[in-house]
């Protein structure tokens, strides 16, 4: 399975995502390999740290910011059971390709109201990619949640309702995760039990209930 997550905005924690998907798939003892379409190289930022920091290797991390990824991510996905893009914010070509490779885009969002998370370009280049893969399946996810707070329980009753729909996990605002960025790690090998650790092993679980695999462009 190739998970693309993406958003034009920035700061919505989608690197963050993208790493503890892949590490929680690594973790479970598949093969995974995530992709950096990110001119930014911050996950690659954090593969060297963690190297840095002689930790071994918890799964592939490549560069690859360049609009072919559609024809570049299937072959990686010939020897990977989860291919995980960590998306560019903002330039619509690389954000073309990598709706194009992928089988479940993760479109990751802080709650907020209706117009500070709808974006009508992001959504207008998912339709547009449904042209070419109609069984492509898009999700938002709830990320840096404030526990309990009224805005995100609105922010999820809206979505609940909106196409794409809203996971039901949601990931929270936590200080682990931003130890986990500076120091090349996991939250689960940082705390295993702690609630970001649980949160992301539930995040995993619910896109595996979704039932998603490889299909033809």
């Amino acid at each position: 399975m190739i998970v693309a997550v993406l958003n034009q905005k920035g700061g919505v924690g989608k690197t963050t995502l993208a790493l503890h998907l892949a590490g929680e798939w690594a973790r479970r003892g598949q093969r995974v390999t995530l992709i950096d379409a990110d001119p930014q190289g911050s996950a690659l930022d954090w593969s060297q740290q963690r190297g840095r920091e002689g930790l071994p290797r918890a799964f592939g991390v490549v560069g690859l910011a360049r609009d072919t990824l559609h024809r570049e991510a299937p072959e990686l996905a010939r020897d990977a059971d989860h291919i995980v893009i960590d998306g560019p914010p903002r330039v619509a070509g690389l954000m073309r390709s990598a709706l194009l490779a992928a089988d479940l885009v993760l479109m990751p969002v802080q709650p907020s109201p209706l117009d500070g998370w709808a974006s009508a370009e992001m959504l207008a280049l998912l339709t547009e990619a449904r042209i070419y893969r109609p069984q492509l399946v898009a999700r938002f996810v709830l990320n840096r949640c404030a526990a309990r707070t009224v805005i995100a329980r609105e922010t999820a009753e809206t979505l609940a309702e909106h196409d794409p729909p809203v996971l039901a996990t949601t990931i929270g605002q936590r200080v682990i995760f931003a130890d986990a960025a500076q120091t090349g790690r996991l939250a689960c090998e940082i705390a295993a039990d702690s609630l970001a650790a649980r949160e992301i092993s539930a995040l995993a679980a619910e896109i595996a209930r979704l039932g998603v695999g490889r299909t033809a462009p």
